[in-house]
């Protein structure tokens, strides 16, 4: 893997996440059980676990503010060994950052978020050339419509193209995608209320040659271009909370396909490493090691079901 190049662009925050016994009501005062300060943002976050589980050229394209949060996210990403060179600093503009309130009773959380402004790479820009020279990227729904240069380069050389589709994704083209990774409730609003496979069907139908659906606690099916179906449960959590698990997921699934690894593992893998994921307060302290994944699925095997073999 050492000529695969992977970049992760989209939304990069600083988080401050509290752990309440329930959502305060309104004017209610609460002793916060837990408080954490933290990077986040899906594609951010996904970048941390692919580079905690092994995939050695990994970096992030992104826009922050020219503030202490925008300083604070860059440092985070580069403590953990993510190329953050084609960031782009935003004079006058204040970075994103979210409020984080999870509810212990429910397991449930609410988010509160600053916006920003769209990414938009200027042509010949470093983070241009970095998205259209690498093998892989990974966007969000923030970091989409950064990628439309690329898409509209015809004849070009681009990269493969995986996307998380868990937030609404405006211009979507399926077409483009090489591996899509919505919520399958995304797949329901979409294409109405289907079995599963059928909901996949649909988005393969629309141009996507791989479909992951996530469906949290009950795991993740999946479907590709050259008939492949399988699905594996959720992997067994000790759950402090989980914040950030879908982002670990996104992460870890994508290394294992650059891995090559077959279609049903890659599940498995993903799957264990958003559950690990899930040991602390915060999306990212927890994130396992490749070595820890391994592990975890040696003690706890899944059960995957696939009716053709996996490619």
């Amino acid at each position: 893997m050492t000529d695969v190049s992977v970049v992760f662009v989209g939304a990069a925050t600083l988080d401050a996440i509290a752990a309440v016994a329930h959502l305060p009501a309104p004017d209610e005062r609460q002793i916060t059980e837990d408080l954490s300060f933290a990077g986040g943002g899906p594609a951010a976050t996904a970048a941390v676990a692919a580079v905690r589980l092994g995939l050695g050229d990994v970096s992030f394209v992104g826009a922050v503010g020219d503030d202490e949060e925008g300083a604070r996210i860059l440092e985070g990403l580069r403590a953990e060994g993510v190329d953050v060179s084609a960031v782009e600093r935003k004079p006058r503009q204040r970075s994103q950052s979210s409020v984080v309130l999870v509810d212990r009773a429910s397991a449930t959380r609410a988010i509160c978020t600053r916006s920003i402004a769209p990414l938009n790479f200027a042509p010949g820009s470093l983070a241009a050339e970095r998205l259209r020279d690498a093998t892989w990227v990974h966007a969000d729904h923030l970091g989409w419509p950064a990628l439309a240069p690329l898409l509209d380069e015809t004849g070009a050389r681009r990269p493969r193209l995986s996307l998380d589709g868990g937030n609404p994704v405006p211009g979507l083209t399926h077409a483009a995608l090489d591996l899509y990774v919505p919520t399958l409730d995304m797949l329901v609003q979409a294409y109405g209320n289907r079995e599963s496979q059928a909901l996949l069907d649909a988005a393969l139908a629309e141009g996507a040659r791989c479909v992951v659906a996530t469906m949290g606690a009950e795991g993740a099916v999946a479907a590709s271009a050259d008939g492949t179906r399988c699905a594996v449960p959720a992997h067994p959590a000790e759950i402090v909370s989980t914040l950030g698990a879908g982002d670990v997921f996104h992460g870890a699934l994508l290394t294992a396909v650059v891995r090559g690894e077959p279609l049903s593992a890659c599940l498995a893998y993903a799957a264990a490493a958003a559950a690990l994921s899930c040991r602390a307060l915060d999306g990212r302290s927890a994130i396992p090691r490749h070595d820890e994944v391994v592990a975890a699925l040696a003690a706890r095997p899944p059960v995957p079901s696939a009716r053709t073999p996996a490619v």
